[in-house]
């Protein structure tokens, strides 16, 4: 099995964000610890961009993997390309948020990313990436 985990903005900028939110741990350490938690299972290849054209043409190079874990961050709320890029994505979908965003601002409220994901995780920090991947590879 082939999976893509993808962040959007400011994700790279984690550690240093208000940690009410988005907790401590840096997406180096997120992404190291996914690797440890595959164990050779899964292939994982990791992608942080904050320009949406660049998560776009990501997703559409790589359409032939089996599933996507994605934070799309703020564009979770804004980008219908990446809604509609994930459209065109046969595999599963898995939604990831480190904080509740039901639970935050109303502009955070819209989410394009649901309409296409499967399912979602959200609320758990860092907990959050690793449900997703224990849920696929279950």
């Amino acid at each position: 099995m082939k999976i893509l985990v993808i962040n959007g903005p400011n994700l790279n900028m984690l550690g240093q964000r208000d940690k009410k939110y988005y907790g401590s741990v840096t997406l180096k350490v997120i992404n190291n610890n996914l690797k440890k938690q595959a164990l050779n299972k899964v292939k994982l290849k990791f992608y942080q961009s904050n320009c949406e054209g660049k998560i776009v043409t990501f997703i559409q190079k790589h359409l032939k993997y089996d599933a996507i874990i994605i934070n799309a961050g703020a564009y979770t709320h804004t980008s219908v390309a990446i809604h509609d890029a994930l459209e065109l994505f046969k595999g599963e979908i898995i939604e990831v948020h480190l904080s509740n965003i039901k639970e935050r601002e109303e502009f955070r409220q819209t989410d394009y990313i649901s309409l296409v994901a499967s399912k979602c995780f959200m609320g758990n920090k860092e907990k959050s990436y690793y449900d997703a991947l224990s849920y696929l590879l279950k």
